[in-house]
Formats: C-alpha cells, structure tokens, sequence
C-alpha cells in the first residue's frame, strides 16, 4: 500500500483553515493523533462489524477508566448512542425522566421517542441539573396504566448549560432513582470536559457513583465521528447488540470508529484536548466579565459560555464569527470552545465584541 503522503487526490479544500468561529466544538476539524492513528488502521483487512482487533483492543481501554465489567458498543454519532441506550434501557410502556433541556429533549429531533418509542417526562430545572426532589415531580404512577412508566433517569455531564455535576450529585440522583427501582443514564457527549472541571477521573462521577449506562462521546473531543454506549451495569439493559443495529448504529469498519476513540483513551488525548478547551471558555468569560452591558448566565464550567447581549450587537458579531442564539427573544447566546480554539482567536473575539458593543 502506498504511503499516504505519496497519494495524489482530485480532491481540493474549499475553506479557510485559519477561520474558526464559537458556534460549537463540533465546528472543530480532528485532532492530528488521531488522524495518525486512523492511517495506522488502515490497509489489509480486518474483519467487519466489531469482531476486528481494535474494537477487541477499546475493551481493554474502557476496562482502565470505567472497571472491567464496563462493555462498550461503538455506534456513529450521540443521538445514535442516547437512542439505544434508552431503548435497552426501557420496556415499550418506558418513561425517561429528564430535563427539560436536555439534548434528549431538544435537539435529537424526537429520535428518543419517535425512534426509540419512549416517552420522556421533562422536569424545568434552572441550571440544567436534576436533584432527586426535581425527579420526583415525574416519578410516580408506576401502576398507572393511563401514564408512561418512569424507568430510566437520564442526565448530562456537563449539562446543556455548561453546568458540571459533582460527583455526590450525581450519587444521590443515582441513589434516589435506584431506591424507585429505575436506572440511570448519563449522556457524556462531553464527558472529558466534566472530568476535566472536576479534576478527577471519569468513573469518579460514573460507575462508581450508580450510573448504570454511558453515552460516551468523542466527536466533540477531536474525532471525526463517532461515540460509545458503555454499559457499565450489564444487568441494566437487554439486547443491546441487537438495538444498535436495528437503530442503524453498527458500523461496518467499525475499526475506524474504536481506533479513534482508542487514540483519545488510551493515552491523555481526552483530557489534554478538553482541558484545553475548557481553558479557552474560562479566558472567553473572564474577558467578557470586563464588557459593559453583557452578562454572562451560567457558571462557566466546561467548555461553554452563555451570556446575554443586545440583540442588534449578536447580529452583527455574527457576522464576524459564527455562533448562535440560545434563546433569540431573550437575547441569549451560547459561545462554545473546541481543543483548537487558541487565545489568538478567543482575544480576536473579544476585541470584536468590544468594538460592537462600543457602536451600539
């Protein structure tokens, strides 16, 4: 096999490399490690559907940070690995208790329920997180054929709003939801940068705190696509091989899925990448915390900043650098970091938002 960069393409690049915006980490290209690591799986073959040796290898790894009864099933994307998580997770009359911003919720589309067949019962929360009080507004009436049965609660870590749980929040949301007979999921589309925020390892806040299954996310850290469903409690779902491919989630070469997630975790990839861009939001905040007229909502924990501004001044930053509104009427906007944002571009942002704020 040729080596890569003797291979000549007809393909051409259409973008600027050199622009990046705060729209969302997914804008972000792919780490360059796990780029290498992609061409190092490449070339002769490997058998398909996950029975290949760097799927059998992302076990091993997954053992290291989440205990060796943790099993993971790589699927494409993290609605695909929220879906067949609740999925197994729930009987066909299953409810998912949530909040009401979570991801879940509002942006899959209706996947968890049109896909999934299950009812999410939503609960308003002010910062993103449950508490067992806010879960016990939705969990009742489990003999109650008239209401979809609440099985499952699912959080975020970090949640929605860039807020991060500690480790004894999510033990008592566990604990309480265990004490209903229900589990418990956690959707980690940015599991590293809560890890990183903590400052402890990621089965801190998981497996050793209850929770029971893991959507373990990877594109949002520097891979090209691709997330993980961790059972960490196996007695928690049923037939998950069988879900994900009837949830069209089982990919063919799945070695180039596991050995991006193996570049991630078997070294610090994870965590240098999110601790980075959790950096780069804390420097974000600090600058804007100097801007009259603009406030910021939400602790900045994570790799977020949600703040609130005048509306013609979002309009016209906007188009200097991509981001979006949150909540348009409000005036509020989410400005995320990725590992490549660099303090060139968040000063670059900031001067801009100082020069529009100025004009208004």
């Amino acid at each position: 096999m040729a080596d890569p960069a003797t291979v000549k393409t007809d393909a051409r690049r259409h973008h600027d490399p050199r622009v990046r915006g705060f729209a969302s980490d997914n804008y972000a290209g792919t780490h360059p490690e796990i780029l290498a690591a992609l061409a190092l799986a490449n070339g002769g073959h490997q058998v398909a559907y996950g029975e290949d040796d760097y799927t059998g290898h992302l076990q091993r790894v997954m053992h290291s940070h989440f205990g060796p009864t943790a099993e993971a099933f790589a699927v494409f994307n993290g609605t695909g690995a929220n879906v067949v998580s609740l999925q197994a997770m729930t009987d066909r009359w299953g409810a998912v208790i949530c909040a009401e911003s979570a991801h879940i919720n509002v942006d899959e589309g209706g996947a968890p329920e049109r896909v999934g067949g299950l009812k999410l019962l939503t609960v308003p929360t002010e910062d993103g997180k449950l508490t067992p009080e806010l879960i016990d507004r939705q969990a009742y009436g489990w003999d109650d054929e008239h209401r979809a049965m609440p099985q499952v609660v699912s959080i975020t870590q970090n949640t929605e709003l860039g807020t991060v749980y500690t480790p004894d929040e999510i033990r008592a949301i566990c604990e309480h939801a265990h004490g209903h007979g229900m589990k418990v999921h956690l959707d980690g589309a940015r599991i590293a940068n809560a890890s990183a925020s903590l400052d402890v390892p990621m089965r801190t806040f998981t497996n050793t705190v209850g929770v029971d299954v893991l959507s373990f996310g990877g594109t949002k850290n520097g891979a090209i696509f691709g997330e993980a469903v961790v059972v960490l409690n196996p007695d928690a779902v049923r037939a998950m091989k069988h879900l994900r491919k009837l949830s069209m989630q089982l990919a063919s070469k799945m070695r180039f899925v596991s050995v991006q997630l193996e570049a991630l975790l078997a070294g610090d990839l994870w965590l240098r990448n999110a601790r980075h861009a959790n950096a780069m939001a804390r420097r974000l905040a600090e600058g804007v915390r100097a801007v009259d007229g603009v406030e910021i909502l939400y602790p900045v924990q994570a790799n977020a900043v949600f703040a609130r501004l005048p509306h013609a001044v979002t309009e016209r930053l906007q188009k200097r650098f991509r981001f979006y509104f949150w909540d348009e009427q409000a005036g509020d906007v989410r400005w995320m970091c990725a590992f490549d944002t660099t303090e060139e571009d968040v000063d670059g942002f900031l001067l801009a938002l100082k020069e529009e704020m100025a004009a208004a």
